[in-house]
């Protein structure tokens, strides 16, 4: 340490001797007199640890922190006059390892330094043995499940368990790192108790039951653990099913499990949409899954040939496992045999017999007048195909055609009708135009 002396009144005489004798030293106005320590130390160190303030020689109050961990400090002090003898806590020795209390206590270190001359210095060393920090897990398990992610990782906090159905509890242990910390939340344990232990009773099938281990340590400093317990659902059932076009036989109900479904023969492909009752559970077969979560999947489904059924199955696999399957018989319908005409006529007369659809020869008398006649036929089937003098494609239902008439020629109208299954019919229509 350095004291400052500036001296007035009645001790200007004293003043003035000492500004005499500073002045060769360039000191004119202040004197600062330096009053080292009568018996100082080179080096001072504490190991573990660091001292504070940094070590000089004519400090003597110092503090260091020590790890939880240490349960003892090594000091080295090393005089300046290597002739002095150094005392660290009261053992005569210049290196000493000192034992610490607990975690959180002081101990106070004397090194005391004694030059030949008799003089001496004491510096004081506080150390603190710091609060342990740490707030983790060593182990962490759950019965009837396992943890996920595994294995237990005690910087991982966050964790899921799956469990059976039929699983109403389960039992969680965690173990602290350090005994001395204190577990609360879902489990307990109180310094100086190394593991806790709860039994978790579960919400119902398909819910989740949160599980909190909060570790604070000695220090204070806190960390919580999360643990999800994922009781799984036994559901595996539909709580809709839909074919477009098309209806289902019987009326959809989750616990049937057979439909039939009869379309049209023009109908090539079908839309199935099913839901999931438990959106967590997984589709598979025909209808892929909609992904996690979400409860309704759809499918396009084409169909086999006309007059041959498609069967669609569409399995439902519940989150604990078990699955069931649904399946439809879609129906399409054979090729329509259907060749007949629905109505026939011919302008400028009458049929003669009158049009039915089983009738194919008909005639029909026109005056001398008419030099023409349009005949129109329309098809039962509209998907059938009319060929001949009057013609009409698929989806066509009529067909017509103008014809011209010669006196005494009588003119015959044919009209072939096909089926969409290949069967045809042939209908004839003779004119006759009178003579006169």
């Amino acid at each position: 340490m350095k004291r400052n002396l500036i001296f007035r009144g009645q001790w200007l005489v004293t003043t003035l001797i000492l500004a005499i004798s500073l002045g060769a030293y360039g000191c004119a106005d202040t004197a600062s007199v330096s009053e080292d320590v009568a018996a100082p130390l080179a080096s001072l160190t504490v190991t573990p640890g660091t001292l504070q303030p940094g070590f000089l020689a004519n400090t003597t109050n110092y503090a260091v922190n020590a790890p939880t961990s240490a349960t003892s400090v090594t000091v080295t002090a090393v005089p300046k006059d290597n002739t002095a003898i150094v005392t660290i806590d009261g053992v005569v020795t210049s290196q000493r390892s000192v034992t610490l209390g607990g975690p959180g206590s002081t101990k106070i270190i004397l090194i005391v330094v004694e030059a030949l001359n008799g003089l001496e210095t004491t510096y004081t060393v506080t150390v603190t043995r710091l609060l342990s920090s740490d707030n983790n897990l060593s182990a962490l398990t759950v019965t009837q499940g396992a943890l996920n992610p595994s294995p237990f990782n005690a910087d991982t906090l966050d964790y899921t368990v799956d469990v059976a159905t039929n699983v109403t509890s389960v039992t969680v242990t965690a173990t602290k790192s350090d005994p001395n910390a204190v577990m609360t939340g879902s489990l307990t344990a109180g310094a100086g108790v190394a593991t806790g232990q709860a039994t978790i009773a579960l919400g119902g099938p398909g819910t989740a039951t949160p599980v909190t281990i909060t570790v604070t340590a000695p220090n204070g400093s806190a960390k919580t653990y999360n643990i999800t317990v994922n009781r799984l659902s036994n559901d595996n059932n539909l709580s809709a099913l839909s074919v477009t076009p098309g209806s289902l036989d019987p009326t959809f109900a989750a616990s049937t499990l057979l439909y039939m479904v009869n379309v049209a023969t023009d109908v090539t492909e079908v839309t199935v949409t099913a839901t999931k009752s438990d959106p967590n559970a997984v589709l598979s077969g025909s209808v892929a899954d909609p992904g996690a979560g979400q409860a309704t999947g759809q499918a396009t489904i084409p169909l086999n040939g006309a007059g041959t059924p498609t069967s669609i199955s569409i399995t439902v696999t519940a989150p604990s496992g078990a699955s069931q399957t649904y399946t439809v018989t879609v129906n399409r319908a054979a090729p329509s045999s259907d060749a007949n005409l629905a109505a026939l006529t011919v302008t400028g007369g009458p049929l003669v017999p009158d049009f039915a659809p089983g009738t194919t020869t008909y005639t029909v008398d026109v005056p001398f007048s008419v030099d023409s006649v349009t005949v129109s036929a329309t098809k039962s089937d509209p998907n059938a195909v009319m060929s001949g003098d009057v013609t009409a494609g698929t989806g066509v239902p009529t067909g017509q055609a103008t014809f011209p008439l010669i006196p005494l020629f009588p003119r015959t109208v044919s009209i072939t009708v096909t089926a969409p299954n290949g069967n045809s019919m042939i209908y004839s229509v003779t004119i006759i135009r009178a003579l006169f």
